[in-house]
């Protein structure tokens, strides 16, 4: 998170205007071109050097011209979204329930995405004076490619003055969504408000070397954790979560409860699950990663 009390009201402007000078980038320009024209710009006007937090805001914007959206969105197991035949009570129990101010809409399945709904075009019907209509308030989305850069989805986003995009697969079906906050925390960091949950490590290793886990835990973290290679070759560039391995290997969505043999003296324990995906899960293992290994 960042500490926005320790920036002062100048570098807030310049950040915005860092923002802004990058997303009017010329498309041929790399982002260090562009990055070092707006530093000198910064300079110049305010006669300084950059401090430690331009610093690394200045070292997350490199990395940012690196990065595309796949690296960012939120996946779709994770989309909170309603169909547009809900109801208004429904609608609010969504909204308190997901602690967003933004909801997906869809027709007639999350690969059918019609736009979006703010919570503030829900409240004037919360007096019952006129009657419900979702199709009334509705707002557009973005559609973009996972691969598309963060910095063409931020130009994108600005000048549909939208707040998310849809992520859609090769086939048109709807892969996850990236919304203008998940692009700036990679620039300042982690931004919080009053709806962030404070979560604790994705996992966890107890002294029985059972490893309790969060489904999101990625492979590289896990494998590290366990001191064992996890994924089958040919899975490698396909998979990048615990929950995903599991899938995969067992060909669907594993119910809660069920264990699932991974070989090499490792089982999948199932802790919590629904028919779209799993979300906890634990690995036991029965022989030591050196008697593996020899």
């Amino acid at each position: 998170m960042t500490d926005s009390s320790s920036r002062s009201p100048r570098d807030s402007a310049g950040f915005m205007s860092w923002l802004r000078g990058l997303a009017r980038g010329k498309p041929e320009q790399s982002l260090r071109a562009s990055l070092e024209d707006i530093i000198d710009e910064h300079e110049e006007a305010a006669h300084h050097t950059p401090d430690e937090g331009e610093r690394e805001m200045i070292r997350n914007l490199l990395e940012f011209g690196e990065m595309s959206v796949d690296d960012v969105m939120v996946p779709r197991a994770d989309i909170y979204a309603v169909p547009e035949s809900i109801g208004l009570d429904k609608l609010i129990e969504t909204f308190l329930e997901s602690g967003h101010s933004r909801l997906v809409v869809y027709g007639e399945s999350l690969d059918d995405v019609v736009g979006m709904v703010h919570v503030r075009d829900v409240l004037r019907f919360w007096a019952g004076r006129e009657p419900f209509s979702l199709a009334t308030i509705l707002r557009r989305v973005l559609f973009v490619p996972p691969s598309l850069s963060l910095r063409e989805v931020l130009a994108r986003i600005q000048a549909e003055r939208s707040h998310l995009a849809i992520v859609i697969d090769e086939y048109g079906g709807t892969d996850g969504l990236v919304t203008i906050e998940d692009l700036v925390e990679e620039i300042v960091g982690d931004i919080e408000d009053e709806h962030d949950e404070h979560e604790g490590p994705l996992f966890t290793v107890g002294a029985d070397g059972v490893l309790d886990a969060d489904a999101r835990a990625t492979i590289e973290d896990v494998e590290a954790a366990l001191g064992q290679h996890l994924v089958p070759d040919d899975l490698e560039e396909e998979i990048d979560t615990i929950g995903g391995l599991l899938v995969s290997l067992a060909g669907r969505v594993p119910e809660a409860g069920e264990r699932i043999a991974l070989g090499d003296g490792l089982d999948f324990e199932v802790v919590d699950a629904d028919p779209r995906t799993v979300r906890r899960l634990r690995i036991y293992r029965h022989i030591a990663p050196d008697a593996v290994e020899d």
